[in-house]
């Protein structure tokens, strides 16, 4: 079983350009699954039928805490009622044998495509959070202290708000992405979309700053990546690395609140769409393929339009 799990981790890697996060979610899924199936003396995806999958989401949601990233090092350990598997949890189990079982039949592997008639649980809408315009300004006054590192942080955020990039996208841009001449970047996005982004004057300012006073600093000469952002020992930032530098910079800022890893990203949707911006528009600068993903920003505006009606018009 685990050489076709390995299959269609090369397929999601190499042909669907997913991100190393989807892949080792979906990994994990089915490395749960095929322990499972394994303790059922099911050796083969051909031996695998319906009802095996149904025992299996069951046994999920009785027995034992799946993650997004990392499966419980010890399986089938039992749980309180208090930890029930959450509708995202079982989101993500349905949806990763649903894409494993279609390309699976897609690429001849099985003859039938069992989980097809899995139900995906219904899940609720998530609000974005955006940070506020007297926040952003806090996080984006520069540091005194001024070093290579501190140059970087900030060329960072100023990028991050103006263009409204994923995390993702901010520390795997690269040099030649950048068109900073023209005042746009090339963005290389999920499935390895691609787009181009606008950046504006302080942002432009910000990253020039940074590449002529401190990456050069921070590269290591033949050994650095090309990699726009680079870390003080000279490699690109892992995720948890820079969400960590994001965070500690927003308690620097006396921001004190939960902050998200998509937070920049969301105010910079949330203040265009309050400026009058095009839903279309911020919909292509975000790189969403469906208007129904952006849409959900309406619903942040629309909730701050309101309260400043009310606040201000004599009748509200």
């Amino acid at each position: 079983m685990q050489a076709l799990i390995e299959e269609f981790g090369q397929y999601l890697r190499h042909e669907r350009g997913q991100s190393e996060h989807t892949q080792k979610a979906y990994s994990n899924v089915l490395n749960r699954f095929a322990d499972w199936a394994a303790g059922r003396q099911l050796s083969r995806w051909n031996s695998v039928e319906l009802s095996h999958l149904l025992g299996y989401l069951k046994h999920q949601r009785t027995s034992e805490t799946p993650s997004g990233d990392d499966a419980p090092k010890k399986r089938g350990r039992p749980r309180s009622d208090s930890a029930k598997l959450s509708t995202e949890s079982l989101y993500l189990e349905i949806a990763a044998l649903k894409a494993f079982y279609r390309f699976c039949v897609q690429e001849q592997f099985l003859p039938l495509n069992i989980a097809e008639n899995l139900t995906l649980p219904r899940r609720w809408k998530r609000l974005p959070k955006a940070l506020t315009n007297s926040e952003i300004e806090k996080l984006l006054r520069p540091i005194e202290s001024v070093t290579p590192a501190t140059l970087c942080d900030h060329a960072m955020l100023e990028l991050g708000y103006a263009s409204g990039l994923r995390l993702a996208e901010l520390r795997g841009l690269r040099l030649e992405q950048l068109r900073l001449d023209a005042g746009f970047i090339h963005v290389i996005g999920k499935g390895n979309k691609e787009r181009i982004v606008p950046v504006g004057r302080r942002a432009v300012e910000a990253i020039e700053r940074y590449l002529s006073n401190g990456r050069d600093k921070l590269a290591k000469p033949g050994k650095s990546p090309s990699n726009v952002f680079l870390t003080s020992r000279g490699t690109a930032f892992a995720a948890v690395t820079l969400w960590g530098r994001i965070k500690k910079r927003c308690s620097l800022a006396g921001i004190n609140r939960n902050i998200t890893p998509h937070m920049l990203r969301h105010s910079f949707a949330t203040h265009l769409l309050e400026h009058g911006a095009d839903l279309r528009v911020i919909q292509e600068l975000l790189g969403h393929s469906s208007i129904a993903t952006t849409e959900v920003y309406t619903h942040v505006a629309g909730k701050r339009l309101k309260a400043i009606h009310q606040q201000f018009h004599p009748r509200g």
